[in-house]
């Protein structure tokens, strides 16, 4: 934190965002195949190894092995060694919960006496990390609109153990055009106390009022909250 923001944090803060940087990344292993393939890949959290230093790389490399995978009927891969069908796509996305579920877990186990959190708001944590990391990732593909369909439905709320859910609001701009789609996070990532005039747009602690004003900046302190760079500084490095 002090490399990144040139300033300490409280111990609480800085394993806060210890654990956002590794469960964004950790939530796409199995969220990216779903959204694109349609299937889901377990993967015990002895299953991955994470360096957050790995020079040249803004949130670190990941190497993993999966533990077999989850799939549609109508999947050639069903036939594969390791594949496991269920029956439609409700039971996909129950896959996909419980497979971010298995792998966060004993992470958030890990991390929570030091973030001072538990229980819910642990949860609540995990609800964001999915929805952020994969809304991302859409708009990266330039399939946002399609990955804010999926999202609320694999999240619609009591969901359990996750808090919250999807709940994506497209409010009313300045002059009553449209404004870009947002939504209340369930958890707060603590950006605030580091940066206060750069409080996250879909920080529960903002008013609607201020959301919709601030929403055309929500990805770009997502992903600076993430990676410790400015995206300008992110597309230099990546051209």
């Amino acid at each position: 934190m002090l490399r990144d923001y040139g300033q300490q944090g409280r111990p609480d803060v800085i394993a806060s965002f210890g654990l956002h940087r590794y469960a964004w990344p950790a939530c796409l292993l199995i969220t990216v195949p779903w959204f694109l393939h349609r299937r889901v890949p377990r993967y015990p959290v002895t299953h991955v190894s994470f360096d957050r230093t790995a020079e040249g790389l803004a949130v670190g490399r990941m190497a993993v092995r999966p533990d077999g995978f989850a799939c549609l009927p109508d999947d050639p891969a069903a036939a594969l060694p390791g594949a496991r069908v269920v029956a439609d796509e409700e039971a996909l996305r129950a896959e996909v919960r419980a497979a971010v579920a298995e792998h966060l877990e004993p992470v958030m186990a890990g991390f929570g006496p030091l973030m001072r959190r538990r229980g819910r708001a642990l949860w609540a944590t995990a609800t964001d990390e999915i929805v952020e990391s994969l809304r991302y990732i859409a708009q990266l593909l330039g399939e946002e609109e399609r990955g804010l369909r999926e999202l609320e439905l694999l999240l619609p709320g009591a969901t359990k153990p996750y808090v919250g859910a999807a709940t994506f609001r497209r409010p009313s701009g300045p002059e009553g055009g449209p404004a870009p789609v947002t939504r209340d996070r369930v958890s707060c990532c603590m950006f605030y106390t580091i940066r206060p005039a750069d409080i996250c747009a879909t920080c529960p602690r903002t008013c609607s009022t201020g959301v919709t004003r601030a929403a055309g900046v929500t990805a770009v302190t997502a992903v600076t909250a993430v990676t410790g760079k400015p995206v300008k500084a992110l597309a230099a490095q990546a051209s």
